[in-house]
């Protein structure tokens, strides 16, 4: 969730990490919000509006308060001297009077958020007491956990930046189980989800009065696979993600250790079955490596037959069918090259100017084993998808070898390649530009050989883009090539 930051910008004087130390606190208050069955406020001081919502959050576990969004503006009247109070004590304020908006009856308190000794902002809760029910035993748990962290908030002990910050998915939220320990990490209390999370993992006993630990070790099956981090979320010492799997099943657990100004004690431990989650990963992961081989075993097939081919033209006495078989083995290796480079990702996008900066050269060096002939490329291909890699590979490739072949004719010379990315009016376009100061473009027109006609199809057909042929300023031939990338 993000932070409105921009109302603060001239107000805010935050000390070293205090900025960050707030959008930890919003990146993580959606679970205080579920624990309180409460929509949570953020207001800082402004100089005309009172105090200004940085940010705001409903709670998942209950209806909200606030059907409108109130980001932005400034604080309400009858609600800014509970907020004053509670910034200048530095401690938890709770309302005299319950406080009725859209004829719901409201409980509100304003919770400083103290960090080194200065108040950086309030959080205020906003409960929904109109309904008259009895609290379970759930709830009265959970809206005591809720007090506690926001304790720690005034004390600067949460949010911890020591918290995990990872980006596996799978993190477990209040819903999906909550579990609370004593300092000794023993269970006082384990929701019906937090139950059935460890029963699934072949603990059939009930959890409360048990260490977590203990049961935990005895789910164990092999401890040489198991999280090194794992002991230390289960006993909740330190607010860590870990993970425990047993009979096909895998828990995703998060601790958040509960401080008071003295000591530790005790934590919150969420739960959450993430067997199907990590189940669907490791399909993506062995399709992913099913792909990568495919795409090697491609490059070894394609490299095998353009080594054929090269042998194939060692026998030809015709030095134009020697020619030509040579031509074919330098598209066949061009192929390959992408195969390669794809081979190595798990993406199916490709690094071109990676591929092209080798591909480059190499087009130039074989098709003038007799010639001085530099090459010089600028500008940026990017990440291009491998359906557009492969055939432009080829086309580059053509068009190199035909500037020196045809362009230079036999003599010294510099084939160019520049590359350049632009928004056009139909989105991302790329245009390549590949150009030599050779003889230039003859006077008549001329049949097209066959790598002139593979360049026009793949062009046209496979990269949906355009090619014109004109003579360099300062003498010789200047080709372009223009796609769009839109969709791509």
């Amino acid at each position: 969730m993000a932070i409105f930051t921009d109302p603060i910008r001239e107000h805010a004087d935050f000390g070293p990490g205090d900025a960050e130390w707030l959008h930890l606190l919003v990146g993580d208050w959606q679970m205080v919000a579920d624990l309180a069955f409460a929509d949570l406020a953020l207001w800082f001081p402004h100089p005309e509006l009172g105090y200004v919502a940085l940010a705001h959050v409903r709670p998942s576990t209950t209806h909200t308060a606030f059907h409108s969004d109130f980001v932005g503006e400034g604080i309400r009247s009858d609600l800014q001297p509970l907020v004053d109070k509670a910034w200048n004590s530095r401690s938890i304020e709770r309302s005299s009077e319950t406080n009725w908006n859209s004829e719901m009856a409201l409980r509100v308190e304003a919770v400083p958020m103290v960090r080194n000794g200065r108040t950086l902002a309030v959080v205020t809760t906003h409960m929904d007491l109109s309904s008259s029910r009895m609290p379970s035993r759930l709830e009265l748990t959970y809206r005591q956990c809720a007090y506690d962290l926001l304790r720690m908030g005034t004390l600067g002990l949460w949010p911890d930046f020591a918290s995990p910050t990872g980006s596996r998915r799978g993190a477990p939220r209040v819903g999906d189980g909550l579990i609370r320990l004593d300092a000794d990490g023993v269970v006082q209390y384990a929701s019906p989800n937090g139950v059935s999370a460890f029963r699934r993992l072949g603990d059939g006993e009930s959890l409360e009065g048990r260490s977590l630990a203990e049961v935990t070790a005895g789910l164990l099956k092999d401890r040489r696979m198991v999280d090194e981090t794992l002991p230390l979320v289960v006993t909740g010492r330190m607010p860590w993600r870990s993970e425990i799997e047993s009979r096909g099943v895998s828990l995703s657990l998060r601790a958040i250790p509960l401080r008071d100004e003295q000591q530790r004690f005790g934590a919150l431990v969420l739960c959450r079955d993430v067997s199907e989650l990590r189940r669907r990963e490791m399909e993506l992961v062995t399709k992913d490596a099913t792909i990568r081989e495919i795409h090697h075993r491609v490059k070894n097939n394609l490299q095998t037959v353009a080594a054929l081919l090269r042998m194939q033209s060692r026998r030809m006495v015709s030095d134009e069918a020697k020619q030509g078989l040579e031509q074919a083995m330098r598209r066949v290796a061009t192929i390959a090259l992408v195969h390669e480079t794809l081979s190595q990702g798990l993406t199916q996008s490709v690094d071109f100017d990676e591929l092209i900066g080798r591909q480059f050269r190499l087009s130039a060096e074989v098709a003038s084993p007799s010639q001085q002939v530099r090459t010089e490329r600028s500008g940026t291909f990017g990440e291009l998808p491998s359906d557009l890699a492969t055939p432009l590979a080829l086309v580059i490739n053509e068009l190199v070898t035909n500037a020196v072949e045809h362009g230079l004719e036999g003599r010294a010379g510099t084939v160019w390649l520049l590359a350049d990315r632009s928004e056009g009016e139909d989105g991302e376009e790329l245009t390549v530009t590949i150009a030599d100061d050779g003889v230039g473009l003859p006077e008549t027109p001329h049949v097209e050989g066959l790598g002139l006609q593979i360049v026009r199809t793949l062009v046209t057909s496979e990269l949906g883009g355009t090619i014109t042929w004109e003579r360099r300023e300062g003498g010789g031939t200047e080709v372009k090539i223009r796609l769009s990338l839109h969709g791509k």
